[in-house]
């Protein structure tokens, strides 16, 4: 395999505390690193970069690890413009929106949601996301909810069962059965084509009880629990979800002191989407609560038609930094190595010796620009498993 040194890096964020200033960002200055193959090999001060068959300048840029999008919606079919037009001129969010989303989705081709899939990772990989999660949840029959996972499986391997997003209208008078289904012929089905599985715990979607079954039942059949949790309310998505050690509670809007506690307890992330509170206008997450008791958290951009239309984590960086309390370096960490412990990953997230070679290199001379200079396309170029995906505009 041949080896390239990325040199010149004004600073470098490996994200490994033992490397550089021992800071959780692990940042070395005037910095160097050496790939082999789709990994990293090497890092450190550019003067002492060892010799390889190629060697890129950065120029003085910043590089950092690539963006870990540890959840996202994105196999959909239509988009929700009018209902975001409407919310934005006085109408709340619901989880009942979601039924919209479906009706679209169960009538698009399976080349057609393919190409939605593609379209939406091209446009995230611009903006520096190398990792992504996505699920399912816009099908609900046995049938929709199998493809939606084909689908999603020919992009990513980090994908999730969602088959308990809303009950379906198919059973909206009857939710036990529709828990049944999920938990029976439809697990079934989706069960050889996901890692994990997720349910929505929340008032208009499911009850504890109905989610703690639902996540069980995945459980039994290999498939590790994430948990939609305390979005719209005050509810116990976060207690269940430390209680069947969740790699992740996503959402955690609205916590109480004991939600706190019992993340920062455990090896649950919270997972933090300021995405869907700016695109509904509902009070921010607060990072800084949850950071301050030791919690561990992940940024993710939640992208979906209906409540977070965005697949840029700098914008999400921008946003927790701004007004859910975060420094510009906890904001990096939780939307890279954050994410990384999101989805139970030490290969990605972090630029070290051994690491997956996904890193991004900014036309900047440091990670605090992308909260500094939001709304800016400050991607210069991306690299993933060890190839330059995305390259330098040219003109």
């Amino acid at each position: 395999m041949t080896t390239t040194a990325i040199t010149h890096i004004s600073a470098l964020v490996t994200n490994d505390p033992s490397l550089g200033d021992g800071s959780p960002l692990g940042l070395v200055r005037d910095a160097a690193v050496v790939i082999e193959g789709d990994r990293v090999v090497w890092t450190g001060e550019s003067s002492k970069a060892p010799a390889t068959d190629n060697a890129v300048d950065a120029g003085g840029r910043a590089v950092i690890p690539g963006f870990v999008d540890s959840h996202s919606h994105l196999v959909f079919a239509g988009d929700r413009t009018q209902e975001f037009n409407a919310r934005m001129s006085g109408r709340a969010y619901s989880a009942g929106g979601i039924r919209t989303t479906v009706a679209a989705t169960r009538a698009a081709t399976d080349e057609e949601l393919s190409a939605n899939v593609a379209r939406y990772l091209a446009e995230a990989l611009r903006q520096g996301t190398t990792t992504f999660e996505t699920k399912s949840g816009y099908g609900l029959t046995v049938e929709d909810e199998a493809r939606a996972l084909r689908v999603a499986a020919r992009h990513t391997d980090e994908v999730t069962f969602l088959g308990a997003h809303i009950v379906s209208p198919d059973y909206a008078d009857d939710p036990a059965g529709y828990v049944d289904l999920v938990t029976g012929p439809m697990l079934d089905a989706c069960a050889p084509y996901a890692r994990w599985i997720d349910v929505f715990c929340e008032r208009g979607a499911f009850d504890g009880d109905q989610a703690r079954t639902i996540l069980t039942a995945g459980r039994a059949r290999g498939l590790h629990p994430r948990v939609h949790a305390n979005q719209l309310g005050h509810g116990p998505g976060v207690q269940l979800a430390v209680e069947l050690d969740a790699a992740s509670a996503d959402h955690c809007t609205h916590l109480t002191d004991a939600d706190v506690d019992a993340l920062a307890q455990s090896d649950t992330v919270a997972t933090l989407l300021p995405g869907a509170e700016f695109s509904t206008r509902a009070a921010w997450p607060d990072a800084r609560r949850l950071l301050d008791a030791g919690a561990a958290v992940a940024l993710s951009t939640d992208c979906n038609p209906g409540s977070s239309f965005t697949s840029s984590l700098p914008f999400c960086v921008a946003l927790a930094v701004r007004d859910m309390g975060m420094t510009p370096d906890e904001a990096l960490w939780s939307a890279t190595a954050g994410g990384a412990a999101a989805l139970r990953r030490d290969d990605i997230g972090r630029i070290a010796p051994g690491a997956r070679a996904d890193l991004v290199l900014l036309d900047a001379p440091s990670h605090v620009h992308l909260a500094y200079r939001p709304g800016v396309p400050l991607v210069h170029e991306v690299w993933r498993r060890g190839e330059r995906v995305v390259a330098p505009y040219s003109g």
